[in-house]
């Protein structure tokens, strides 16, 4: 290899790769016999070392540099005085030899990686924190629910359509059940965040995406039993309004995305009215909303059967419109819709999908499912929490609804 400005680029960022993560270990590496294995100059040759037997083209001197590094490593850690036990920093010394050797074909992915390498040693502590103190049993129990149900099991799922799904293949529903888990999660991470005298509020947002039927009635069972937090009841539960047209837009992208654009202005104009009707009544709360421990970041019982839901409510819907045409789908999709608007519009967009319904006419069934719902809704709402708490939630629903038709109509 010549020596040339992009060979300089990549020894520059070797070297600048070795300096950076130097400088952090120098910082806890101590002083006397008891220091720890490298500083900056080791970490700063290990990375030029890597750099340069990369750049002689010979992959054994490459082989032969790690061997030596990793040598290195289990020498210095064996002979090291330090109580501590751990093995970071031989471990990053590997990993700065073979960001060395990396920066000759690709410097910027190297020095991006040095970052990240420095950062990670660098929030030590607070990582250690997180891991140990912060974080429960049952939220990492739940981020690897999440993490196989996106890693390992859905590159199994079949993706041929399935006829009684209306279309639907298997992978494309076990998606939206990793969606539906995602927006959980996230949601729960916030509240986290937020602390608990948000808690209500935040909880109802994030139970909204899973199901908002619910959520209302559980918050009017509780506004019921304390009459002092009738208020904050009300603030959660009119959040939870808010994620239902944010989920049927983000079911769409996953399912039918040339349908957003049609879908687009009524869901916006739902989820404005519904944050403007959550806005006033979080104004008017009396923001004493209790305390709650950390729990689960999902509930995979109810994430499951919003799933079923969605398939069911696609079958009902797929099997109307087969057999009594637009008619039938039109009564499918009320019907589901009392249940779920999530699956009502599942079951249209994937009619849309299978090319069993135009996709301009995909809108109107979708807002007479979100219709159906909103109704469904009132009617829990003033059962569950009397009518001091249905009223209100059943005039921001009426309103919501109001606004999604209109602006379909304008549209």
């Amino acid at each position: 290899m010549q020596w040339n400005g992009e060979l300089a680029i990549g020894l520059a960022a070797a070297l600048g790769a070795g300096l950076l993560i130097g400088i952090e270990r120098e910082r806890r590496k101590g002083s006397g016999a008891g220091r720890a294995l490298a500083g900056v100059r080791t970490f700063a040759l290990a990375a030029l070392g890597g750099a340069l037997a990369e750049v002689t083209g010979r992959p054994e001197l490459v082989v032969l540099g790690g061997v030596l590094i990793v040598l290195l490593a289990v020498i210095a850690y064996f002979r090291q005085r330090s109580p501590d036990p751990g093995v970071t920093t031989e471990l990053a010394l590997f990993v700065t030899f073979l960001l060395g050797v990396r920066a000759i074909a690709a410097p910027a992915e190297a020095a991006a990686g040095a970052v990240v390498v420095a950062a990670l040693l660098f929030a030590r502590q607070r990582l250690h924190r997180f891991s140990t103190e912060l974080l429960s049993a049952a939220e990492i129990r739940d981020a690897l629910l999440l993490a196989g149900a996106a890693l390992v099991v859905l590159p199994l799922v079949p993706v041929a359509p399935v006829a009684w799904l209306g279309g639907l293949d298997p992978r494309r529903l076990w998606l939206l059940l990793i969606l539906l888990m995602a927006v959980q999660a996230a949601g729960y991470v916030a509240w986290r965040v937020l602390g608990a005298r948000r808690g209500l509020a935040v909880s109802g947002l994030v139970s909204g995406f899973v199901s908002s039927t619910a959520t209302i009635a559980a918050l009017g069972g509780r506004a019921r039993e304390a009459p002092e937090l009738a208020r904050a009841c009300l603030c959660g539960a009119l959040c939870s309004t808010v994620a239902t047209p944010i989920e049927i837009g983000l079911i769409a992208l996953a399912m039918l995305p040339s349908a957003l654009p049609r879908l687009a202005a009524p869901l916006i104009a739902a989820a404005l009215v519904a944050l403007a009707a959550a806005a006033l009544a979080w104004s008017r709360d009396d923001r004493s909303a209790p305390a709650v421990p950390p729990g689960r970041a999902f509930r995979m019982s109810q994430t499951l059967l919003v799933a079923l839901l969605l398939g069911g409510a696609t079958a009902v819907v797929g099997i109307a419109n087969a057999r009594f045409g637009r008619a039938g789908t039109g009564f499918g999709v009320a019907f589901a819709g009392f249940a779920d608007a999530h699956a009502a519009a599942a079951s249209v967009l994937a009619l849309g999908r299978a090319g069993q319904l135009p996709q301009t006419g995909l809108a109107p069934f979708v807002l007479v499912g979100f219709t159906a719902n909103s109704a469904s809704r009132a009617v829990v709402a003033c059962l569950a929490g009397g009518w001091r708490y249905g009223l209100p939630i059943a005039a921001g629903l009426a309103g919501i609804v109001a606004a999604a038709w209109a602006a379909l109509a304008l549209a």
